[in-house]
């Protein structure tokens, strides 16, 4: 490998990796399988593609297109040298708005190119679920569909044109034109397609939904368009380059019923009735994926808000026009026909956008809440998306249930019910044998039942690994040779991603899975709870490579966001730990400097935490890495130097002239930083020359006016903006609230919640931090008094990593009154209990950027809910993503370029178009500082904008 490494080198502008820790993150899909592959090309051109299909067919090396790598059934693992068209080839070449079309490099990802489309007022209407990362060359490689094929089709529907490189070399256009270049080549398969008409004809299912082998059928005596044999192939025919596309009108309005079952039987009886509706969509949601989603916090208030009661299952049913008097009367019409199937009353009527948007991303994110289940039984992905006739549709449901109660499980259900083709997993333990047996059984038995009603036994999600098998009793004897025959005629030697559609491996065969026989994690003195997740191990196995880590929008994953890099990508990193784990890497890759690498760009914002679908904690993880990693390779000055702050902050104030010397000096800031490790280019945070001291109301006699609360200062606020503090002060005072101070214990220093010592892995430290909190806290937290922080980051640890870290009843009394001011301000105002008098401020309006920390819990909306309170203040919520400075992150000279990247994607343009006048408000000391060192701009805690607003 080593000589075809340095060859590809020589001739690719692109990024060659053989390394062991990338070829293990693209080892894996979405799917159970995992192959290591020989090596991972980053192509930068199209040229790039072409020369590495030159080189590995000199080599004798298998080529394996790749975009997302979402794929549910293996079709994007393989032992070849993976080419991942994802972070360059993403350009829109060109877009004939009068001809509805658009042409695409299949890197591009669905939703970017819609997001551009919007402006035209058109829109590709292929919608897959992982639509944020899904590329269109993967899509267009797989049949992809979606939730509205019943009005739009199928990829096969919607591809005009496909450029593609063939194995021999060949740049071919494949199109509604005559061939160019390929004639040869289209001749063969017109007589492989006329030679089969007749077994085409009686074996071909008769369902749309069929993405099963290669579209013989699509093949005509007379002209046709050539690019339908290469969709669905799975890379498995040629490496497209460039795909041109037929898109449509964006409707102007969008109206959704929800409509409730009491028995999982009567949605599937029902939806042949509804579907005369006429509706875009009819999806469905089964009762296990509507109780994973109460149990999200991210989907719960969705549920909440639009579920009533508990139904067996839901369907939801979208009606689409530019005309909402139109589209109202369909939700009547729809209510008529569930009353007269037997359930009246029983349709939710959406027909907001935003409301409905929640919805849809409940339904997006079914996969993935699905196997959000923990533990090692999973829904496991075999049988996934068969299709058949509506008219069957509940028989099959019926007896499909029957068969996996005859193996002793159960099934999960959703999606595509309009037109038969429904998400239905399994739940198993592949980790075991007698599960992977049941595995196969249901297989073949589902797959027999599917035949039986003349269905599909892939309606979607491919053939890859689990399906390629089963063509045989799918389809006959006679179109397997033919579907080897069209493999032949494109690729002879087999280099494009051979072992799918044709000649394929068995589907069980454990070498091929992510948990082979003899996979067992190594023994680990974990330094954190992991209790919850069963291990530290299980909790890294909970990343199924679904890939919504890798979209770009919201928090999660801001480092990726910037890299467009595998290795900087949530997915990425759990794969490289869970490698790590289980000695796949090594015996000391956990603690190797390559780990460190992986993992040195997560600036732990927690917004995986949160959007994650299957509940992975990436900043966790990270935490329980770097306090091994630095045990065994000891802690750099930086580390100690930010770690020990809480320690040495009561004497900064004795630094606030140095401090600002070596700011405003460029000589002097150059001069300390290889001794500090923090960037000449930053400026240093000032200390205050006064910092806050803990004081008190005096107690009155008798109750308090409103109730007691209190006031916990994190190290930032109270040595380095005191002001912040101060102004919490007085607002609560002239809320009338009783404000109190931790007691600490001997008068000691003050307190703090450990996040320094945390973020250098220094868990022991921090734990001991954490210990004098819980003694301070405790009393006050047993009465129920609420426990308010400033610092997003310091507060939020309470609800957090205190249970990880110190773990005991008191901390979790802790973590339940541990709240940011302006939750409870919210809280309170709710309540009725909030006396706030504020008045109108010289500024009209005010930009609101986030802290991930917040986002992380939900914790941003009470921030725009609090300065909402103030009478004529415009608040706007910038839409960004990490500020990049994440605590010290930002300030290291090693970080300091991709801290500026991260702020300069959108935290920094909403700021500068923000006016001269307008308030720039964000809750972060790090956002803060961000936001003052990269723009003319100061930003205000949320504590200095209601201050100033008192009367």
């Amino acid at each position: 490998m080593i000589a075809l490494e340095e060859r590809l080198r020589k001739e690719v502008q692109g990024d060659v990796a053989f390394d062991a820790v990338t070829r293990a993150l693209y080892a894996t899909d979405a799917s159970i399988y995992q192959i290591e592959p020989r090596g991972v090309v980053i192509p930068k051109t199209v040229d790039d593609i072409a020369a590495v299909v030159g080189v590995c067919r000199e080599a004798g090396v298998p080529v394996l297109p790749r975009g997302a790598g979402t794929s549910q059934c293996g079709q994007t693992v393989g032992n070849a040298v993976v080419v991942d068209t994802s972070k360059h080839l993403r350009e829109i070449e060109d877009i004939d708005t009068a001809g509805r079309r658009v042409r695409v490099q299949p890197g591009l990802v669905l939703d970017h190119l819609n997001a551009r489309l919007k402006r035209e007022g058109l829109f590709f209407p292929i919608d897959p679920s992982t639509a944020s990362r899904a590329t269109l060359g993967g899509m267009t490689a797989n049949n992809s569909s979606g939730a509205r094929s019943i009005r739009y089709g199928m990829m096969v529907h919607n591809v005009l044109g496909i450029d593609a490189i063939l194995a021999d070399g060949t740049r071919a256009a494949f199109n509604d034109a005559a061939p160019n270049g390929v004639a040869l080549l289209i001749e063969r398969l017109r007589a492989i397609a006329t030679r089969e008409a007749d077994e085409i004809a009686a074996r071909f299912p008769h369902v749309m939904r069929r993405v099963g082998g290669y579209n013989l059928d699509a093949i005509k005596s007379g002209p046709f368009n050539t690019a339908k044999i290469l969709v669905g192939s799975e890379g498995t025919l040629a490496f497209f380059t460039s795909i041109e596309l037929l898109l449509q009108p964006l409707p102007r309005e969008r109206v959704l019923g929800i409509c409730h079952f009491p028995r999982f039987h009567d949605a599937m009886a029902s939806t042949k009735e509804l579907v005369k509706s006429d509706p875009v969509a009819i999806e469905l949601v089964d009762r296990t994926m509507l109780e994973l989603s109460r149990a999200n916090p991210t989907f719960a208030p969705t549920i909440e808000r639009y579920v009533n009661g508990r139904p067996d299952a839901i369907l939801l049913v979208e009606f689409t026009g530019d005309d909402a008097s139109l589209l109202r009367p369909k939700l009547d019409e729809l209510d008529e026909r569930m009353s007269a199937l037997g359930f009246p009353n029983a349709v939710v009527k959406v027909t907001e956008s935003a409301a409905q948007s929640e919805i849809w991303s409940v339904r997006s994110a079914g996969l993935n809440i699905m196997t959000s289940m923990k533990g090692d039984a999973k829904p496991i992905s075999i049988i996934e998306d068969c299709a058949v006739d509506l008219e069957h549709l509940a028989d099959y449901t019926a007896e499909l249930t029957q068969i996996f109660e005859k193996y002793g499980t159960y099934g999960t259900w959703y999606a595509h019910a309009s037109v038969g083709c429904l998400h239905v997993r399994p739940v198993l333990n592949v980790k075991h044998d007698e599960d992977v047996g049941k595995l196969r059984a249901i297989a073949e038995e589902a797959f027999a039942l599917v035949r039986e009603y003349g269905g599909s036994h892939s309606g979607e999600h491919g053939d890859g690994i689990v399906r390629s098998e089963f063509h045989r009793e799918m389809f006959g004897e006679r179109i397997v040779r033919a579907f080897e025959d069209v493999k032949d005629a494109f690729d002879p030697k087999g280099l494009f991603n051979p072992g799918k559609i044709v000649r394929a491996p068995l589907m069980d065969d454990r070498s091929l899975f992510r948990y082979p026989p003899g996979y067992e994690p190594i023994k680990l003195d974990t330094v954190l709870d992991w209790s919850d997740w069963g291990g530290f191990s299980s909790a890294v196995e909970m990343c199924n490579n679904n890939g919504a880590c890798r979209k770009v929008s919201d928090v999660m994953c801001p480092s990726y966001m910037v890299t467009q890099d595998e290795e900087h990508v949530t997915r990425g990193r759990a794969n490289a730990l869970r490698h790590a784990l289980t000695g796949q890497l090594g015996r000391d890759a956990l603690t190797s400097d390559r780990m460190y690498d992986v993992l040195d760009l997560c600036v732990s914002c927690k917004g995986c935490r949160r959007e994650c679908p299957t509940g992975v904690d990436m900043a966790r993880m990270k935490l329980e890495f770097l306090y091994h990693y630095r045990k065994k390779h000891g802690w750099r000055t930086k580390d100690r130097i930010v770690a020990s702050l809480p320690r040495y902050a009561p004497l900064m104030k004795y630094a606030n002239a140095p401090t600002r010397l070596r700011n405003a000096l460029g000589v002097l800031a150059r001069g300390t930083e290889k001794l500090s490790g923090f960037s000449a280019k930053r400026s240093i945070p000032v200390p205050a020359a006064r910092p806050f001291l803990d004081d008190s109301l005096r107690r009155q006699n008798g109750p308090p006016p409103v109730g007691e609360v209190v006031l916990f200062v994190d190290t930032f606020n109270r040595y380095f903006e005191p002001h912040n503090a101060r102004a919490a002060l007085r607002v609560l005072e002239a809320a009338k609230y009783d404000v109190i101070f931790p007691t600490v214990r001997d008068r000691g220093r003050p307190l703090c919640c450990g996040r320094t010592y945390l973020g250098a892995g220094m868990v022991d430290e921090a734990r001991r931090e954490m210990q004098r909190v819980v003694e301070a806290l405790e009393e006050p937290a047993s009465r129920g008094v609420p426990i308010i922080g400033l610092e997003p980051s310091c507060l939020l640890t309470l609800r957090d990593e205190l249970l990880a870290v110190a773990p005991s009843d008191a901390a979790k009394t802790i973590a339940l009154q541990a709240m940011l001011l302006e939750e409870f301000l919210v809280r309170e105002q709710q309540a009725g209990r909030l006396k706030l008098d504020l008045h109108p401020l010289q500024e009209h309006k005010a930009f609101v950027h986030g802290h991930c920390h917040q986002k992380a819990f939900g914790a941003f909306a009470p921030v725009v809910q609090t300065l909402r309170m103030i009478p004529s203040l415009e608040v706007v919520p910038i839409d960004s993503s990490c500020c990049g400075m994440a605590g010290s992150f930002g300030y290291e000279i090693e970080h300091y370029e991709i801290s500026k990247k991260m702020a300069e994607r959108t935290l920094l343009p909403a700021v500068r178009s923000a006016g001269e006048n307008d308030l720039i408000v964000t809750d972060g000391t790090s956002c803060r500082h961000q936001i003052a060192d990269l723009s003319d701009r100061k930003a205000l805690h949320v504590a200095r904008v209601l201050e100033l607003a008192l009367r």
